[in-house]
């Protein structure tokens, strides 16, 4: 019965996610988009805690009455998840205000490291190499096994954030792996495992195409989160070498070139971008 927790996490979201944002903007916590329209910030913050609510009846049910609700491997990559959003949601608390113009991206981060100056996308960087190594480790895998999949992990989270440079691309991105998984491997262990978090974001993302909130770097490095959990517990050793090949190809375009202006160029990934943005 892992399958429960998706659809519990999408009722749950319903009731908390709109009502969070609300709560965001009648806090004052708004942010202009690439419009200059302004918007509740950061919606990330939401999602992580929407999951954390259905987690609670889902753990209570699965040791009080012995149902199998929650997959066991979920305790190994919880920490991530968790410490991503939070080091996230650092970055957006204390990392860029619209009068301070901030380190952007490996490079920026690189030179300001390089300048004596510690960036909180430094931090996150810094945070998320030592999340990774530590739920990647235990899993008896060979040394160079063992970087390659750390490596995968930590890129895959900062191609989230490279893509959320549009309202609900980075969510299109979520669920496009999602059913690329699913249709490959002929299994819901993505959803089964991660449906607390995949639900939330599927709420959410009605409310950043329609332009009412923003993810902010909580949301879409936990949407990168997710999406490099499910890379590494669905597919085989070869399978995730060649996806560690294309998330590298696919952040050093993102460094040197506009992953936008790809994206208009083409009129396929563009209808795709845009379909259900206000």
């Amino acid at each position: 019965m892992f399958w429960v927790g998706f659809p519990l996490a999408i009722a749950v979201s319903l009731l908390l996610v709109p009502a969070g944002a609300r709560g965001l903007r009648d806090a004052g916590l708004v942010r202009k988009n690439y419009r200059g329209a302004l918007v509740a910030f950061p919606l990330g913050a939401v999602l992580a805690t929407a999951a954390l609510v259905t987690l609670a009846p889902l753990a209570f049910l699965n040791d009080r009455a012995g149902i199998d609700l929650l997959k066991p491997e979920l305790r190994q990559w919880l920490p991530y998840l968790l410490g991503i959003a939070f080091l996230g949601f650092l970055d957006d608390a204390l990392g860029r205000g619209e009068a301070v113009a901030t380190p952007r991206g490996w490079r920026g981060h690189w030179a300001a490291l390089r300048a004596g100056s510690l960036s909180t996308g430094a931090i996150k960087a810094v945070g998320a190499l030592a999340l990774a190594a530590y739920v990647v480790s235990g899993r008896g895998l060979e040394s160079w096994r063992y970087i390659a999949d750390v490596a995968l992990l930590i890129l895959a989270t900062n191609l989230g954030n490279l893509l959320d440079l549009r309202p609900g691309r980075a969510e299109k991105g979520l669920a496009l792996l999602a059913v690329g998984l699913c249709l490959g491997a002929w299994t819901f262990a993505p959803l089964e495992l991660l449906g607390i978090f995949a639900g939330p974001v599927l709420v959410g993302a009605w409310l950043t195409l329609g332009e009412r909130a923003m993810l902010g770097d909580t949301g879409s490095n936990l949407i990168g989160a997710i999406a490099g959990v499910w890379l590494l517990t669905v597919l085989g050793g070869d399978g995730r070498l060649v996806a560690l090949a294309v998330v590298v190809v696919l952040t050093i375009y993102g460094e040197l070139r506009s992953i936008s202006a790809t994206i208009e160029s083409v009129p396929p990934l563009r209808w795709l971008d845009s379909l259900g943005r206000a």
